[in-house]
């Protein structure tokens, strides 16, 4: 049996399920140069999507267009640069914003939205308005009064906005931290009765939101989902399991 076509065929097999780094090939004790190439690429795309700008005032803007309200605020972080060095101030509200978001506390809406840049503005720009876009007419139309839009981002920061805005729960869509194949890959991070030291095994995450991975579509069918669950049962978290399945959404009430 001529085993060395078989095994090359297999490896070529697994090379088209996944982007990972599989079966590469050598060039003597080194990689191939098309190989080393597409390293250097995606490593440049990844450090490009954590340094990308954030435009804050765009997303408003597309909002407004879908007929949201966006309020932008910002964390303590006062640069690019301090916010990856210090992960806490990301986590905070600097104190204009925490002053703007209290002038808004009191209103009807459930559901704190909130959009914020993380560690991957690029996916942030490229998917967080379908999404929302695709989210909203899952909800009741009284569920989200405004959208919030946050620079110097960290997850966490949800937990102080939705508190300050007097929200049952918070929805976090932020960029991710890229990694080699996927620069730009949004995530959601639901928090029910959101406050200052909620921990992430009180949240749930909806992750690999981008091109080649979770749709929005499927995402917004996801979340939409988790939200109905997690008002209804007052709870998110390891409490609170992903079973969506292939069920009509259904709109909150």
């Amino acid at each position: 049996m001529n085993t060395p076509p078989q095994r090359s065929r297999s490896m070529m097999d697994l090379r088209g399920l996944t982007p990972a780094r599989v079966a590469l090939g050598r060039a003597g004790a080194s990689l191939p140069t098309t190989a080393l190439l597409e390293f250097t690429l995606d490593h440049a795309r990844a450090r490009d999507a954590v340094h990308a700008a954030f435009d804050s005032q765009a997303l408003v803007a597309a909002l407004r267009d879908l007929g949201l309200e966006g309020l932008d605020v910002r964390s303590r972080a006062g640069s690019r640069g301090e916010y990856l060095k210090r992960p806490d101030l990301g986590r905070r509200l600097d104190q204009a914003s925490q002053q703007a978001l209290a002038g808004k506390s009191g209103g009807a809406g459930q559901l704190a939205l909130v959009i914020g840049d993380g560690l991957s503005p690029t996916a942030v720009h490229a998917h967080a308005i379908e999404l929302v876009r695709r989210l909203i007419p899952q909800l009741a139309a009284d569920q989200v009064a405004d959208v919030v839009v946050a620079s110097g981002a960290r997850v966490a920061l949800g937990d102080e906005i939705g508190a300050i805005l007097g929200a049952r729960m918070v929805v976090m869509l932020i960029g991710e931290r890229p990694g080699l194949s996927a620069p730009d890959s949004l995530g959601a991070y639901l928090t029910f009765a959101p406050r200052i030291g909620r921990t992430d095994a009180e949240r749930n995450c909806v992750s690999n939101i981008h091109g080649a991975g979770l749709s929005c579509d499927e995402a917004a069918y996801k979340i939409a989902w988790l939200i109905r669950q997690g008002l209804a049962r007052e709870v998110t978290g390891v409490a609170l399991k992903d079973e969506s399945g292939e069920r009509t959404p259904q709109r909150i009430s």
